[in-house]
């Protein structure tokens, strides 16, 4: 595909394309003078809700079409760019995907990595081809998380860990998948690709780096359980399993067996 495609994609204060006003997205207002912020605890049912959107947070891979509202997808996407960051480096970047050529040809990447991790899984190969892994052409919206080129010049938290703006933009994604569920909206993290070509079809610069492509959209229902556990494939592992005291506690975890796999 080599027309120019236009994206959307946040960078350096603000959207690039068609979007609303970020106006829309206000933040809630501090005096001027403030430092901190009260460290009331929150009432029960705002409790309840945080914990609720934490433990009813799925892997969606089916999605009933429909459209997401711009407001609503600010509101998300705000969400995730205020998630933590190491040295304050906000490394994510966002490119919504709005030509359906486009999203065609990464649903055609997904797939064929599929294949190639089915190989991969040997004896539980058949087992993978019948799940389903994705939900690009039946989601609402298609969001493709990015790292930005120039991230070796952010040393602060990542000269001995420079893995850690990948866990930071993770940190963004799950703050867009929390506030996802607080939505009603379900949410997909596919890391199914093989990100070489997924940044060449984006047209990304050298150097940045494509984290996984979200879909986002309304669902019929969420799973009662992560999906992976209710198709047999993996399950929770006990929290005593892991945790520890002091030292490194190697009889707490059991290594799992050859070709297991496990997901969210």
């Amino acid at each position: 595909m080599r027309e120019k495609i236009t994206l959307s994609l946040i960078r350096r204060g603000g959207w690039c394309g068609d979007w609303p006003t970020m106006a829309a997205m206000s933040e809630p207002e501090l005096s001027p003078s403030a430092t901190t912020i009260p460290s009331t605890p929150f009432t029960e049912a705002e409790r309840a809700a945080v914990y609720r959107a934490i433990y009813e947070r799925r892997d969606m891979r089916h999605f009933a079409g429909g459209v997401v509202d711009e407001a609503v997808l600010l509101r998300l996407l705000r969400a995730a760019h205020h998630a933590p960051s190491v040295g304050f480096m906000q490394p994510w970047r966002f490119i919504r995907i709005k030509n359906a050529a486009l999203r065609q040809a990464i649903h055609g990447l997904v797939e064929e990595e599929r294949v190639r991790t089915a190989r991969a899984l040997g004896a539980r190969e058949e087992d993978f081809m019948q799940l389903k892994v994705q939900g690009v052409l039946d989601a609402a919206e298609v969001l493709v998380v990015a790292m930005p080129p120039g991230r070796e010049a952010h040393i602060f938290g990542r000269r001995t860990l420079p893995e850690m703006d990948i866990a930071s933009s993770g940190c963004a994604i799950q703050n867009l998948w929390l506030a996802a569920r607080a939505e009603g909206l379900g949410m997909g993290w596919v890391s199914i690709f093989d990100p070489q070509a997924l940044a060449e079809l984006l047209q990304m610069p050298a150097g940045a780096h494509p984290l996984g492509v979200l879909c986002l959209g309304p669902v019929d229902g969420y799973y009662a359980e992560p999906m992976l556990q209710q198709e047999k494939w993996a399950s929770r592992a006990p929290l005593q399993d892991m945790l520890m005291d002091d030292l490194w506690d190697a009889s707490r975890i059991a290594p799992p067996p050859a070709g297991k796999q496990h997901g969210a």
